[in-house]
């Protein structure tokens, strides 16, 4: 200890050049920092920034304003504040977002935070605005001069921390002059740690001399605590009954032999010790020499590293969890990473996608055959025009660019609500509409619009895809076809008319030479021709689009079971059957005589296409807001090549039919807004005629009286 107390007394001089250092430092802390102190007051309203820089005002002050908090993190950036007041709600970047940024930045984390907010009030908005590195919650209204009074507090606050942030960095100079005259000292003092150390260590250890033979000569009092044995029982005693093993430059334990001893003579090392309980435990030993009348003395120190030990499996269990942490951590990292990769390169692709649809949709828009322009939906300023526009329209880009008036003058044959949405510029698919050229000519055309938006401002693209010529060609076709229609009805009517004739004008030209010829025989062939006559003339009418129709509301089932009976009857006679499966259906605005004729035509048809044993079936039911009749045979089918003939006036596969009844049946469902359609096969052919207008949808229309007259 007396060693110690003279080793201290070096370090003197240095203990009064250091209170001397602490002197100067107080003289510095007395000086006063002569520059204004920036305060930053961040609020999207004018007038409470100005507000604040009235309460504020003073000649000490560099008072900065922002109105957002974009433009309060531009402003922390570029210089230091001493304190921010920031308001709580704001667009963009609110005040709890911006101070979470600036509280993350190094320099700026220390930065006093005044959050002022006339709506977030709630405790639990305090208690955020506190987390997040506030110093103070302060509610509006709030009080000027209290205001005031806070941030001269935080100002001081900062100014203290300037001077301590200055005079750290002269101690810092001042530090590594007295470090040099430390450094000197150093090696002794390490040399006088040392040595208190190991006395200090020796003294809580066991001390044990013994002889060259291993035989204990003194031990000291700690062996007691340490082994459990009395100084009187290990006396003569060999010291391998305390340390059977040593560890000695290897991990594996070797028995403790006294030979060896000049070779462990002033090492530390390891050894395995056994206390009176026979129990084992690790203990760091060293051995020193002496010799004491030419005898050889011995001396071990023996520690007890037990509690060590567990210490070191807990530190190396502890890096293992540690270094698995890491190991975690790390592949964590490495997927987020990865994840951060792939995302930038899905950004990437994504800014490729859209270059190339911009681009593509500009090759799109210029190469489109249809005229297609982009006005604003402000003022109706042309926007832009593609090539087929101006060829179109014999305009040129200098004559359209910044017009505000539509140049194609569209119009159209459509109602007044599809007239007003043209007008109004809404969303519109292929409507019929005229357009004006330059030079005054009226093309045709079907407009599209769509609605969207260029760099926020709303705009509509309306395309024309121009018809002219195919309006044109439809026109003559049309004409064409109804001649070809004529031509062919005219002929078919000649054909089924001239017969019957030509048999009456034979009868009368024989009479007119012997009126003995014209006897009651031939009269009845006559008159039959001439009904027959008749009939064909009555049936060409019956395809009249303007017949007079007396349609009622009423229900099919009963009109076919009332001419169930006839139809049975024609299946009998010709040795075919007929079923029937008449389901629940709505309510139809039918006209009764037109409809029994449609039945009666498809099911003669449909027995004449059957053989002797044929089943015909008669079947109606409800598919989904239809109403629908179905009439099927089991004929032989209708071969392909007649299928676009089916309903076509005079076409018949029959020897004797007129082809007028399939065309009637037409007519009659288009009289009734009714829809015709087959299906065939080699097994037979089913008629399907499915009507839309049910008694519901005839309500929602209006039509109220059970007699209606089309």
């Amino acid at each position: 200890m007396r060693s110690s107390t003279r080793r201290l007394s070096k370090f003197e001089p240095n203990q009064v050049s250091t209170l001397d250092f602490q002197e100067s430092n107080t003289k510095e802390n007395e000086l006063q920092i002569k520059q204004k102190i920036n305060i930053l007051m961040v609020d999207d309203h004018p007038q409470n920034l100005l507000a604040l820089e009235a309460v504020l005002n003073s000649p000490d002050y560099n008072l900065v304003s922002a109105s957002s908090g974009e433009e309060a993190l531009k402003c922390v950036l570029r210089q230091d504040f001493a304190v921010i007041l920031l308001d709580v709600q704001m667009p963009g970047l609110n005040g709890y977002e911006t101070a979470k940024l600036i509280k993350e930045r190094e320099k700026s984390k220390y930065i006093s935070i005044i959050f002022i907010t006339a709506i977030n009030d709630s405790t639990e908005h305090v208690l955020k605005g506190y987390s997040l590195g506030a110093v103070d919650y302060i509610i509006k209204p709030f009080h000027p001069e209290t205001l005031k009074l806070k941030v001269q507090e935080f100002v001081k606050i900062y100014q203290n921390h300037e001077k301590v942030k200055i005079q750290s960095e002269r101690r810092q100079s001042e530090l590594k002059v007295v470090n040099a005259k430390l450094e000197r000292t150093t090696s002794d003092l390490r040399k006088n740690e040392t040595l208190s150390k190991v006395i200090g260590e020796t003294l809580l250890d066991t001390i044990i001399t013994f002889d060259r033979r291993g035989c204990i000569l003194s031990v000291n009092p700690a062996v007691e605590k340490m082994f459990g044995y009395s100084s009187e029982e290990l006396l003569e005693k060999n010291i391998m009954k305390l340390l059977p093993e040593i560890k000695y430059n290897t991990e594996e334990t070797t028995p403790f032999h006294v030979k060896s001893l000049n070779k462990w003579v002033g090492q530390l090392f390891e050894a395995l010790a056994k206390n009176k309980n026979q129990e084992s435990f690790p203990v760091d030993i060293q051995i020193g020499e002496a010799k004491i009348e030419d005898e050889q003395i011995f001396v071990v120190s023996i520690r007890d590293i037990t509690i060590r030990k567990k210490k070191d499996i807990e530190k190396i269990e502890q890096y293992n969890i540690l270094e698995k942490l890491v190991k975690e951590r790390t592949q964590e990292l490495l997927l987020a990473n990865e994840q951060l990769r792939k995302e930038i390169d899905d950004r990437k692709k994504i800014e490729e996608d859209l270059r190339l649809s911009q681009e593509h949709f500009y090759k799109i828009f210029e190469s489109s055959p249809c005229l297609i322009e982009i006005r604003s939906l402000k003022n109706r300023r042309y926007i832009n025009v593609n090539s087929s526009w101006l060829n179109h329209t014999g305009y040129s880009n200098d004559e359209i660019m910044d017009q505000n008036e539509s140049l194609l003058e569209l119009t159209t044959n459509l109602n007044d609500e599809e007239i007003q949405s043209i007008e109004n510029q809404e969303y519109i698919r292929n409507a019929k509409i005229q357009y004006k050229t330059r030079s005054g000519e009226l093309r045709e055309g079907l407009l599209s619009t769509e609605i969207f938006e260029i760099q926020g401002e709303p705009c509509i693209m309306r395309v024309i895809t121009d018809i002219t010529e195919s309006v044109r060609l439809e026109r003559e076709m049309t004409r064409l076809d109804r001649l070809n229609l004529i031509g062919a009805m005219a002929a078919g009517i000649a054909h089924e008319i001239r017969n019957p004739m030509t048999t009456v004008r034979g009868f009368l030209e024989l009479s007119k030479s012997d009126p003995k010829h014209l006897t009651i025989k031939y009269i009845d062939l006559m008159l039959a021709e001439l009904n027959r006559a008749n009939s064909i003339i009555t049936e060409y009418l019956n395809l009249a689009k303007n017949k007079l129709s007396h349609k009622t509301l009423q229900n099919l089932n009963p009109i076919i079971e009332g001419l169930y009976p006839l139809i049975q009857a024609e299946a009998l006679r010709t040795g075919k059957s007929i079923t029937l499966q008449l389901n629940d259906c709505p309510e139809l605005l039918i006209d009764e005589k037109e409809i029994s004729q449609l039945i009666l035509n498809l099911s003669l048809n449909g027995l004449d296409a059957m053989k002797s044993g044929g089943k015909l079936k008669i079947k109606t039911y409800a598919e989904d807001t239809t109403t629908v009749l179905e009439i099927k045979d089991e004929g032989c089918g209708i071969k392909s090549e007649f299928h676009k003939e089916i309903g076509t006036p005079f076409f018949t596969t029959k020897d004797t039919g007129t082809g007028l009844g399939l065309a009637i049946c037409y007519s009659i469902a288009k009289r009734h807004k009714a829809k015709i359609d087959f299906i065939t096969d080699e097994q037979g052919t089913a008629f399907f005629t499915r009507f839309y207008e049910t008694e519901k949808e005839l309500i929602s229309k209006g039509y109220k009286n059970k007699l209606l007259r089309e």
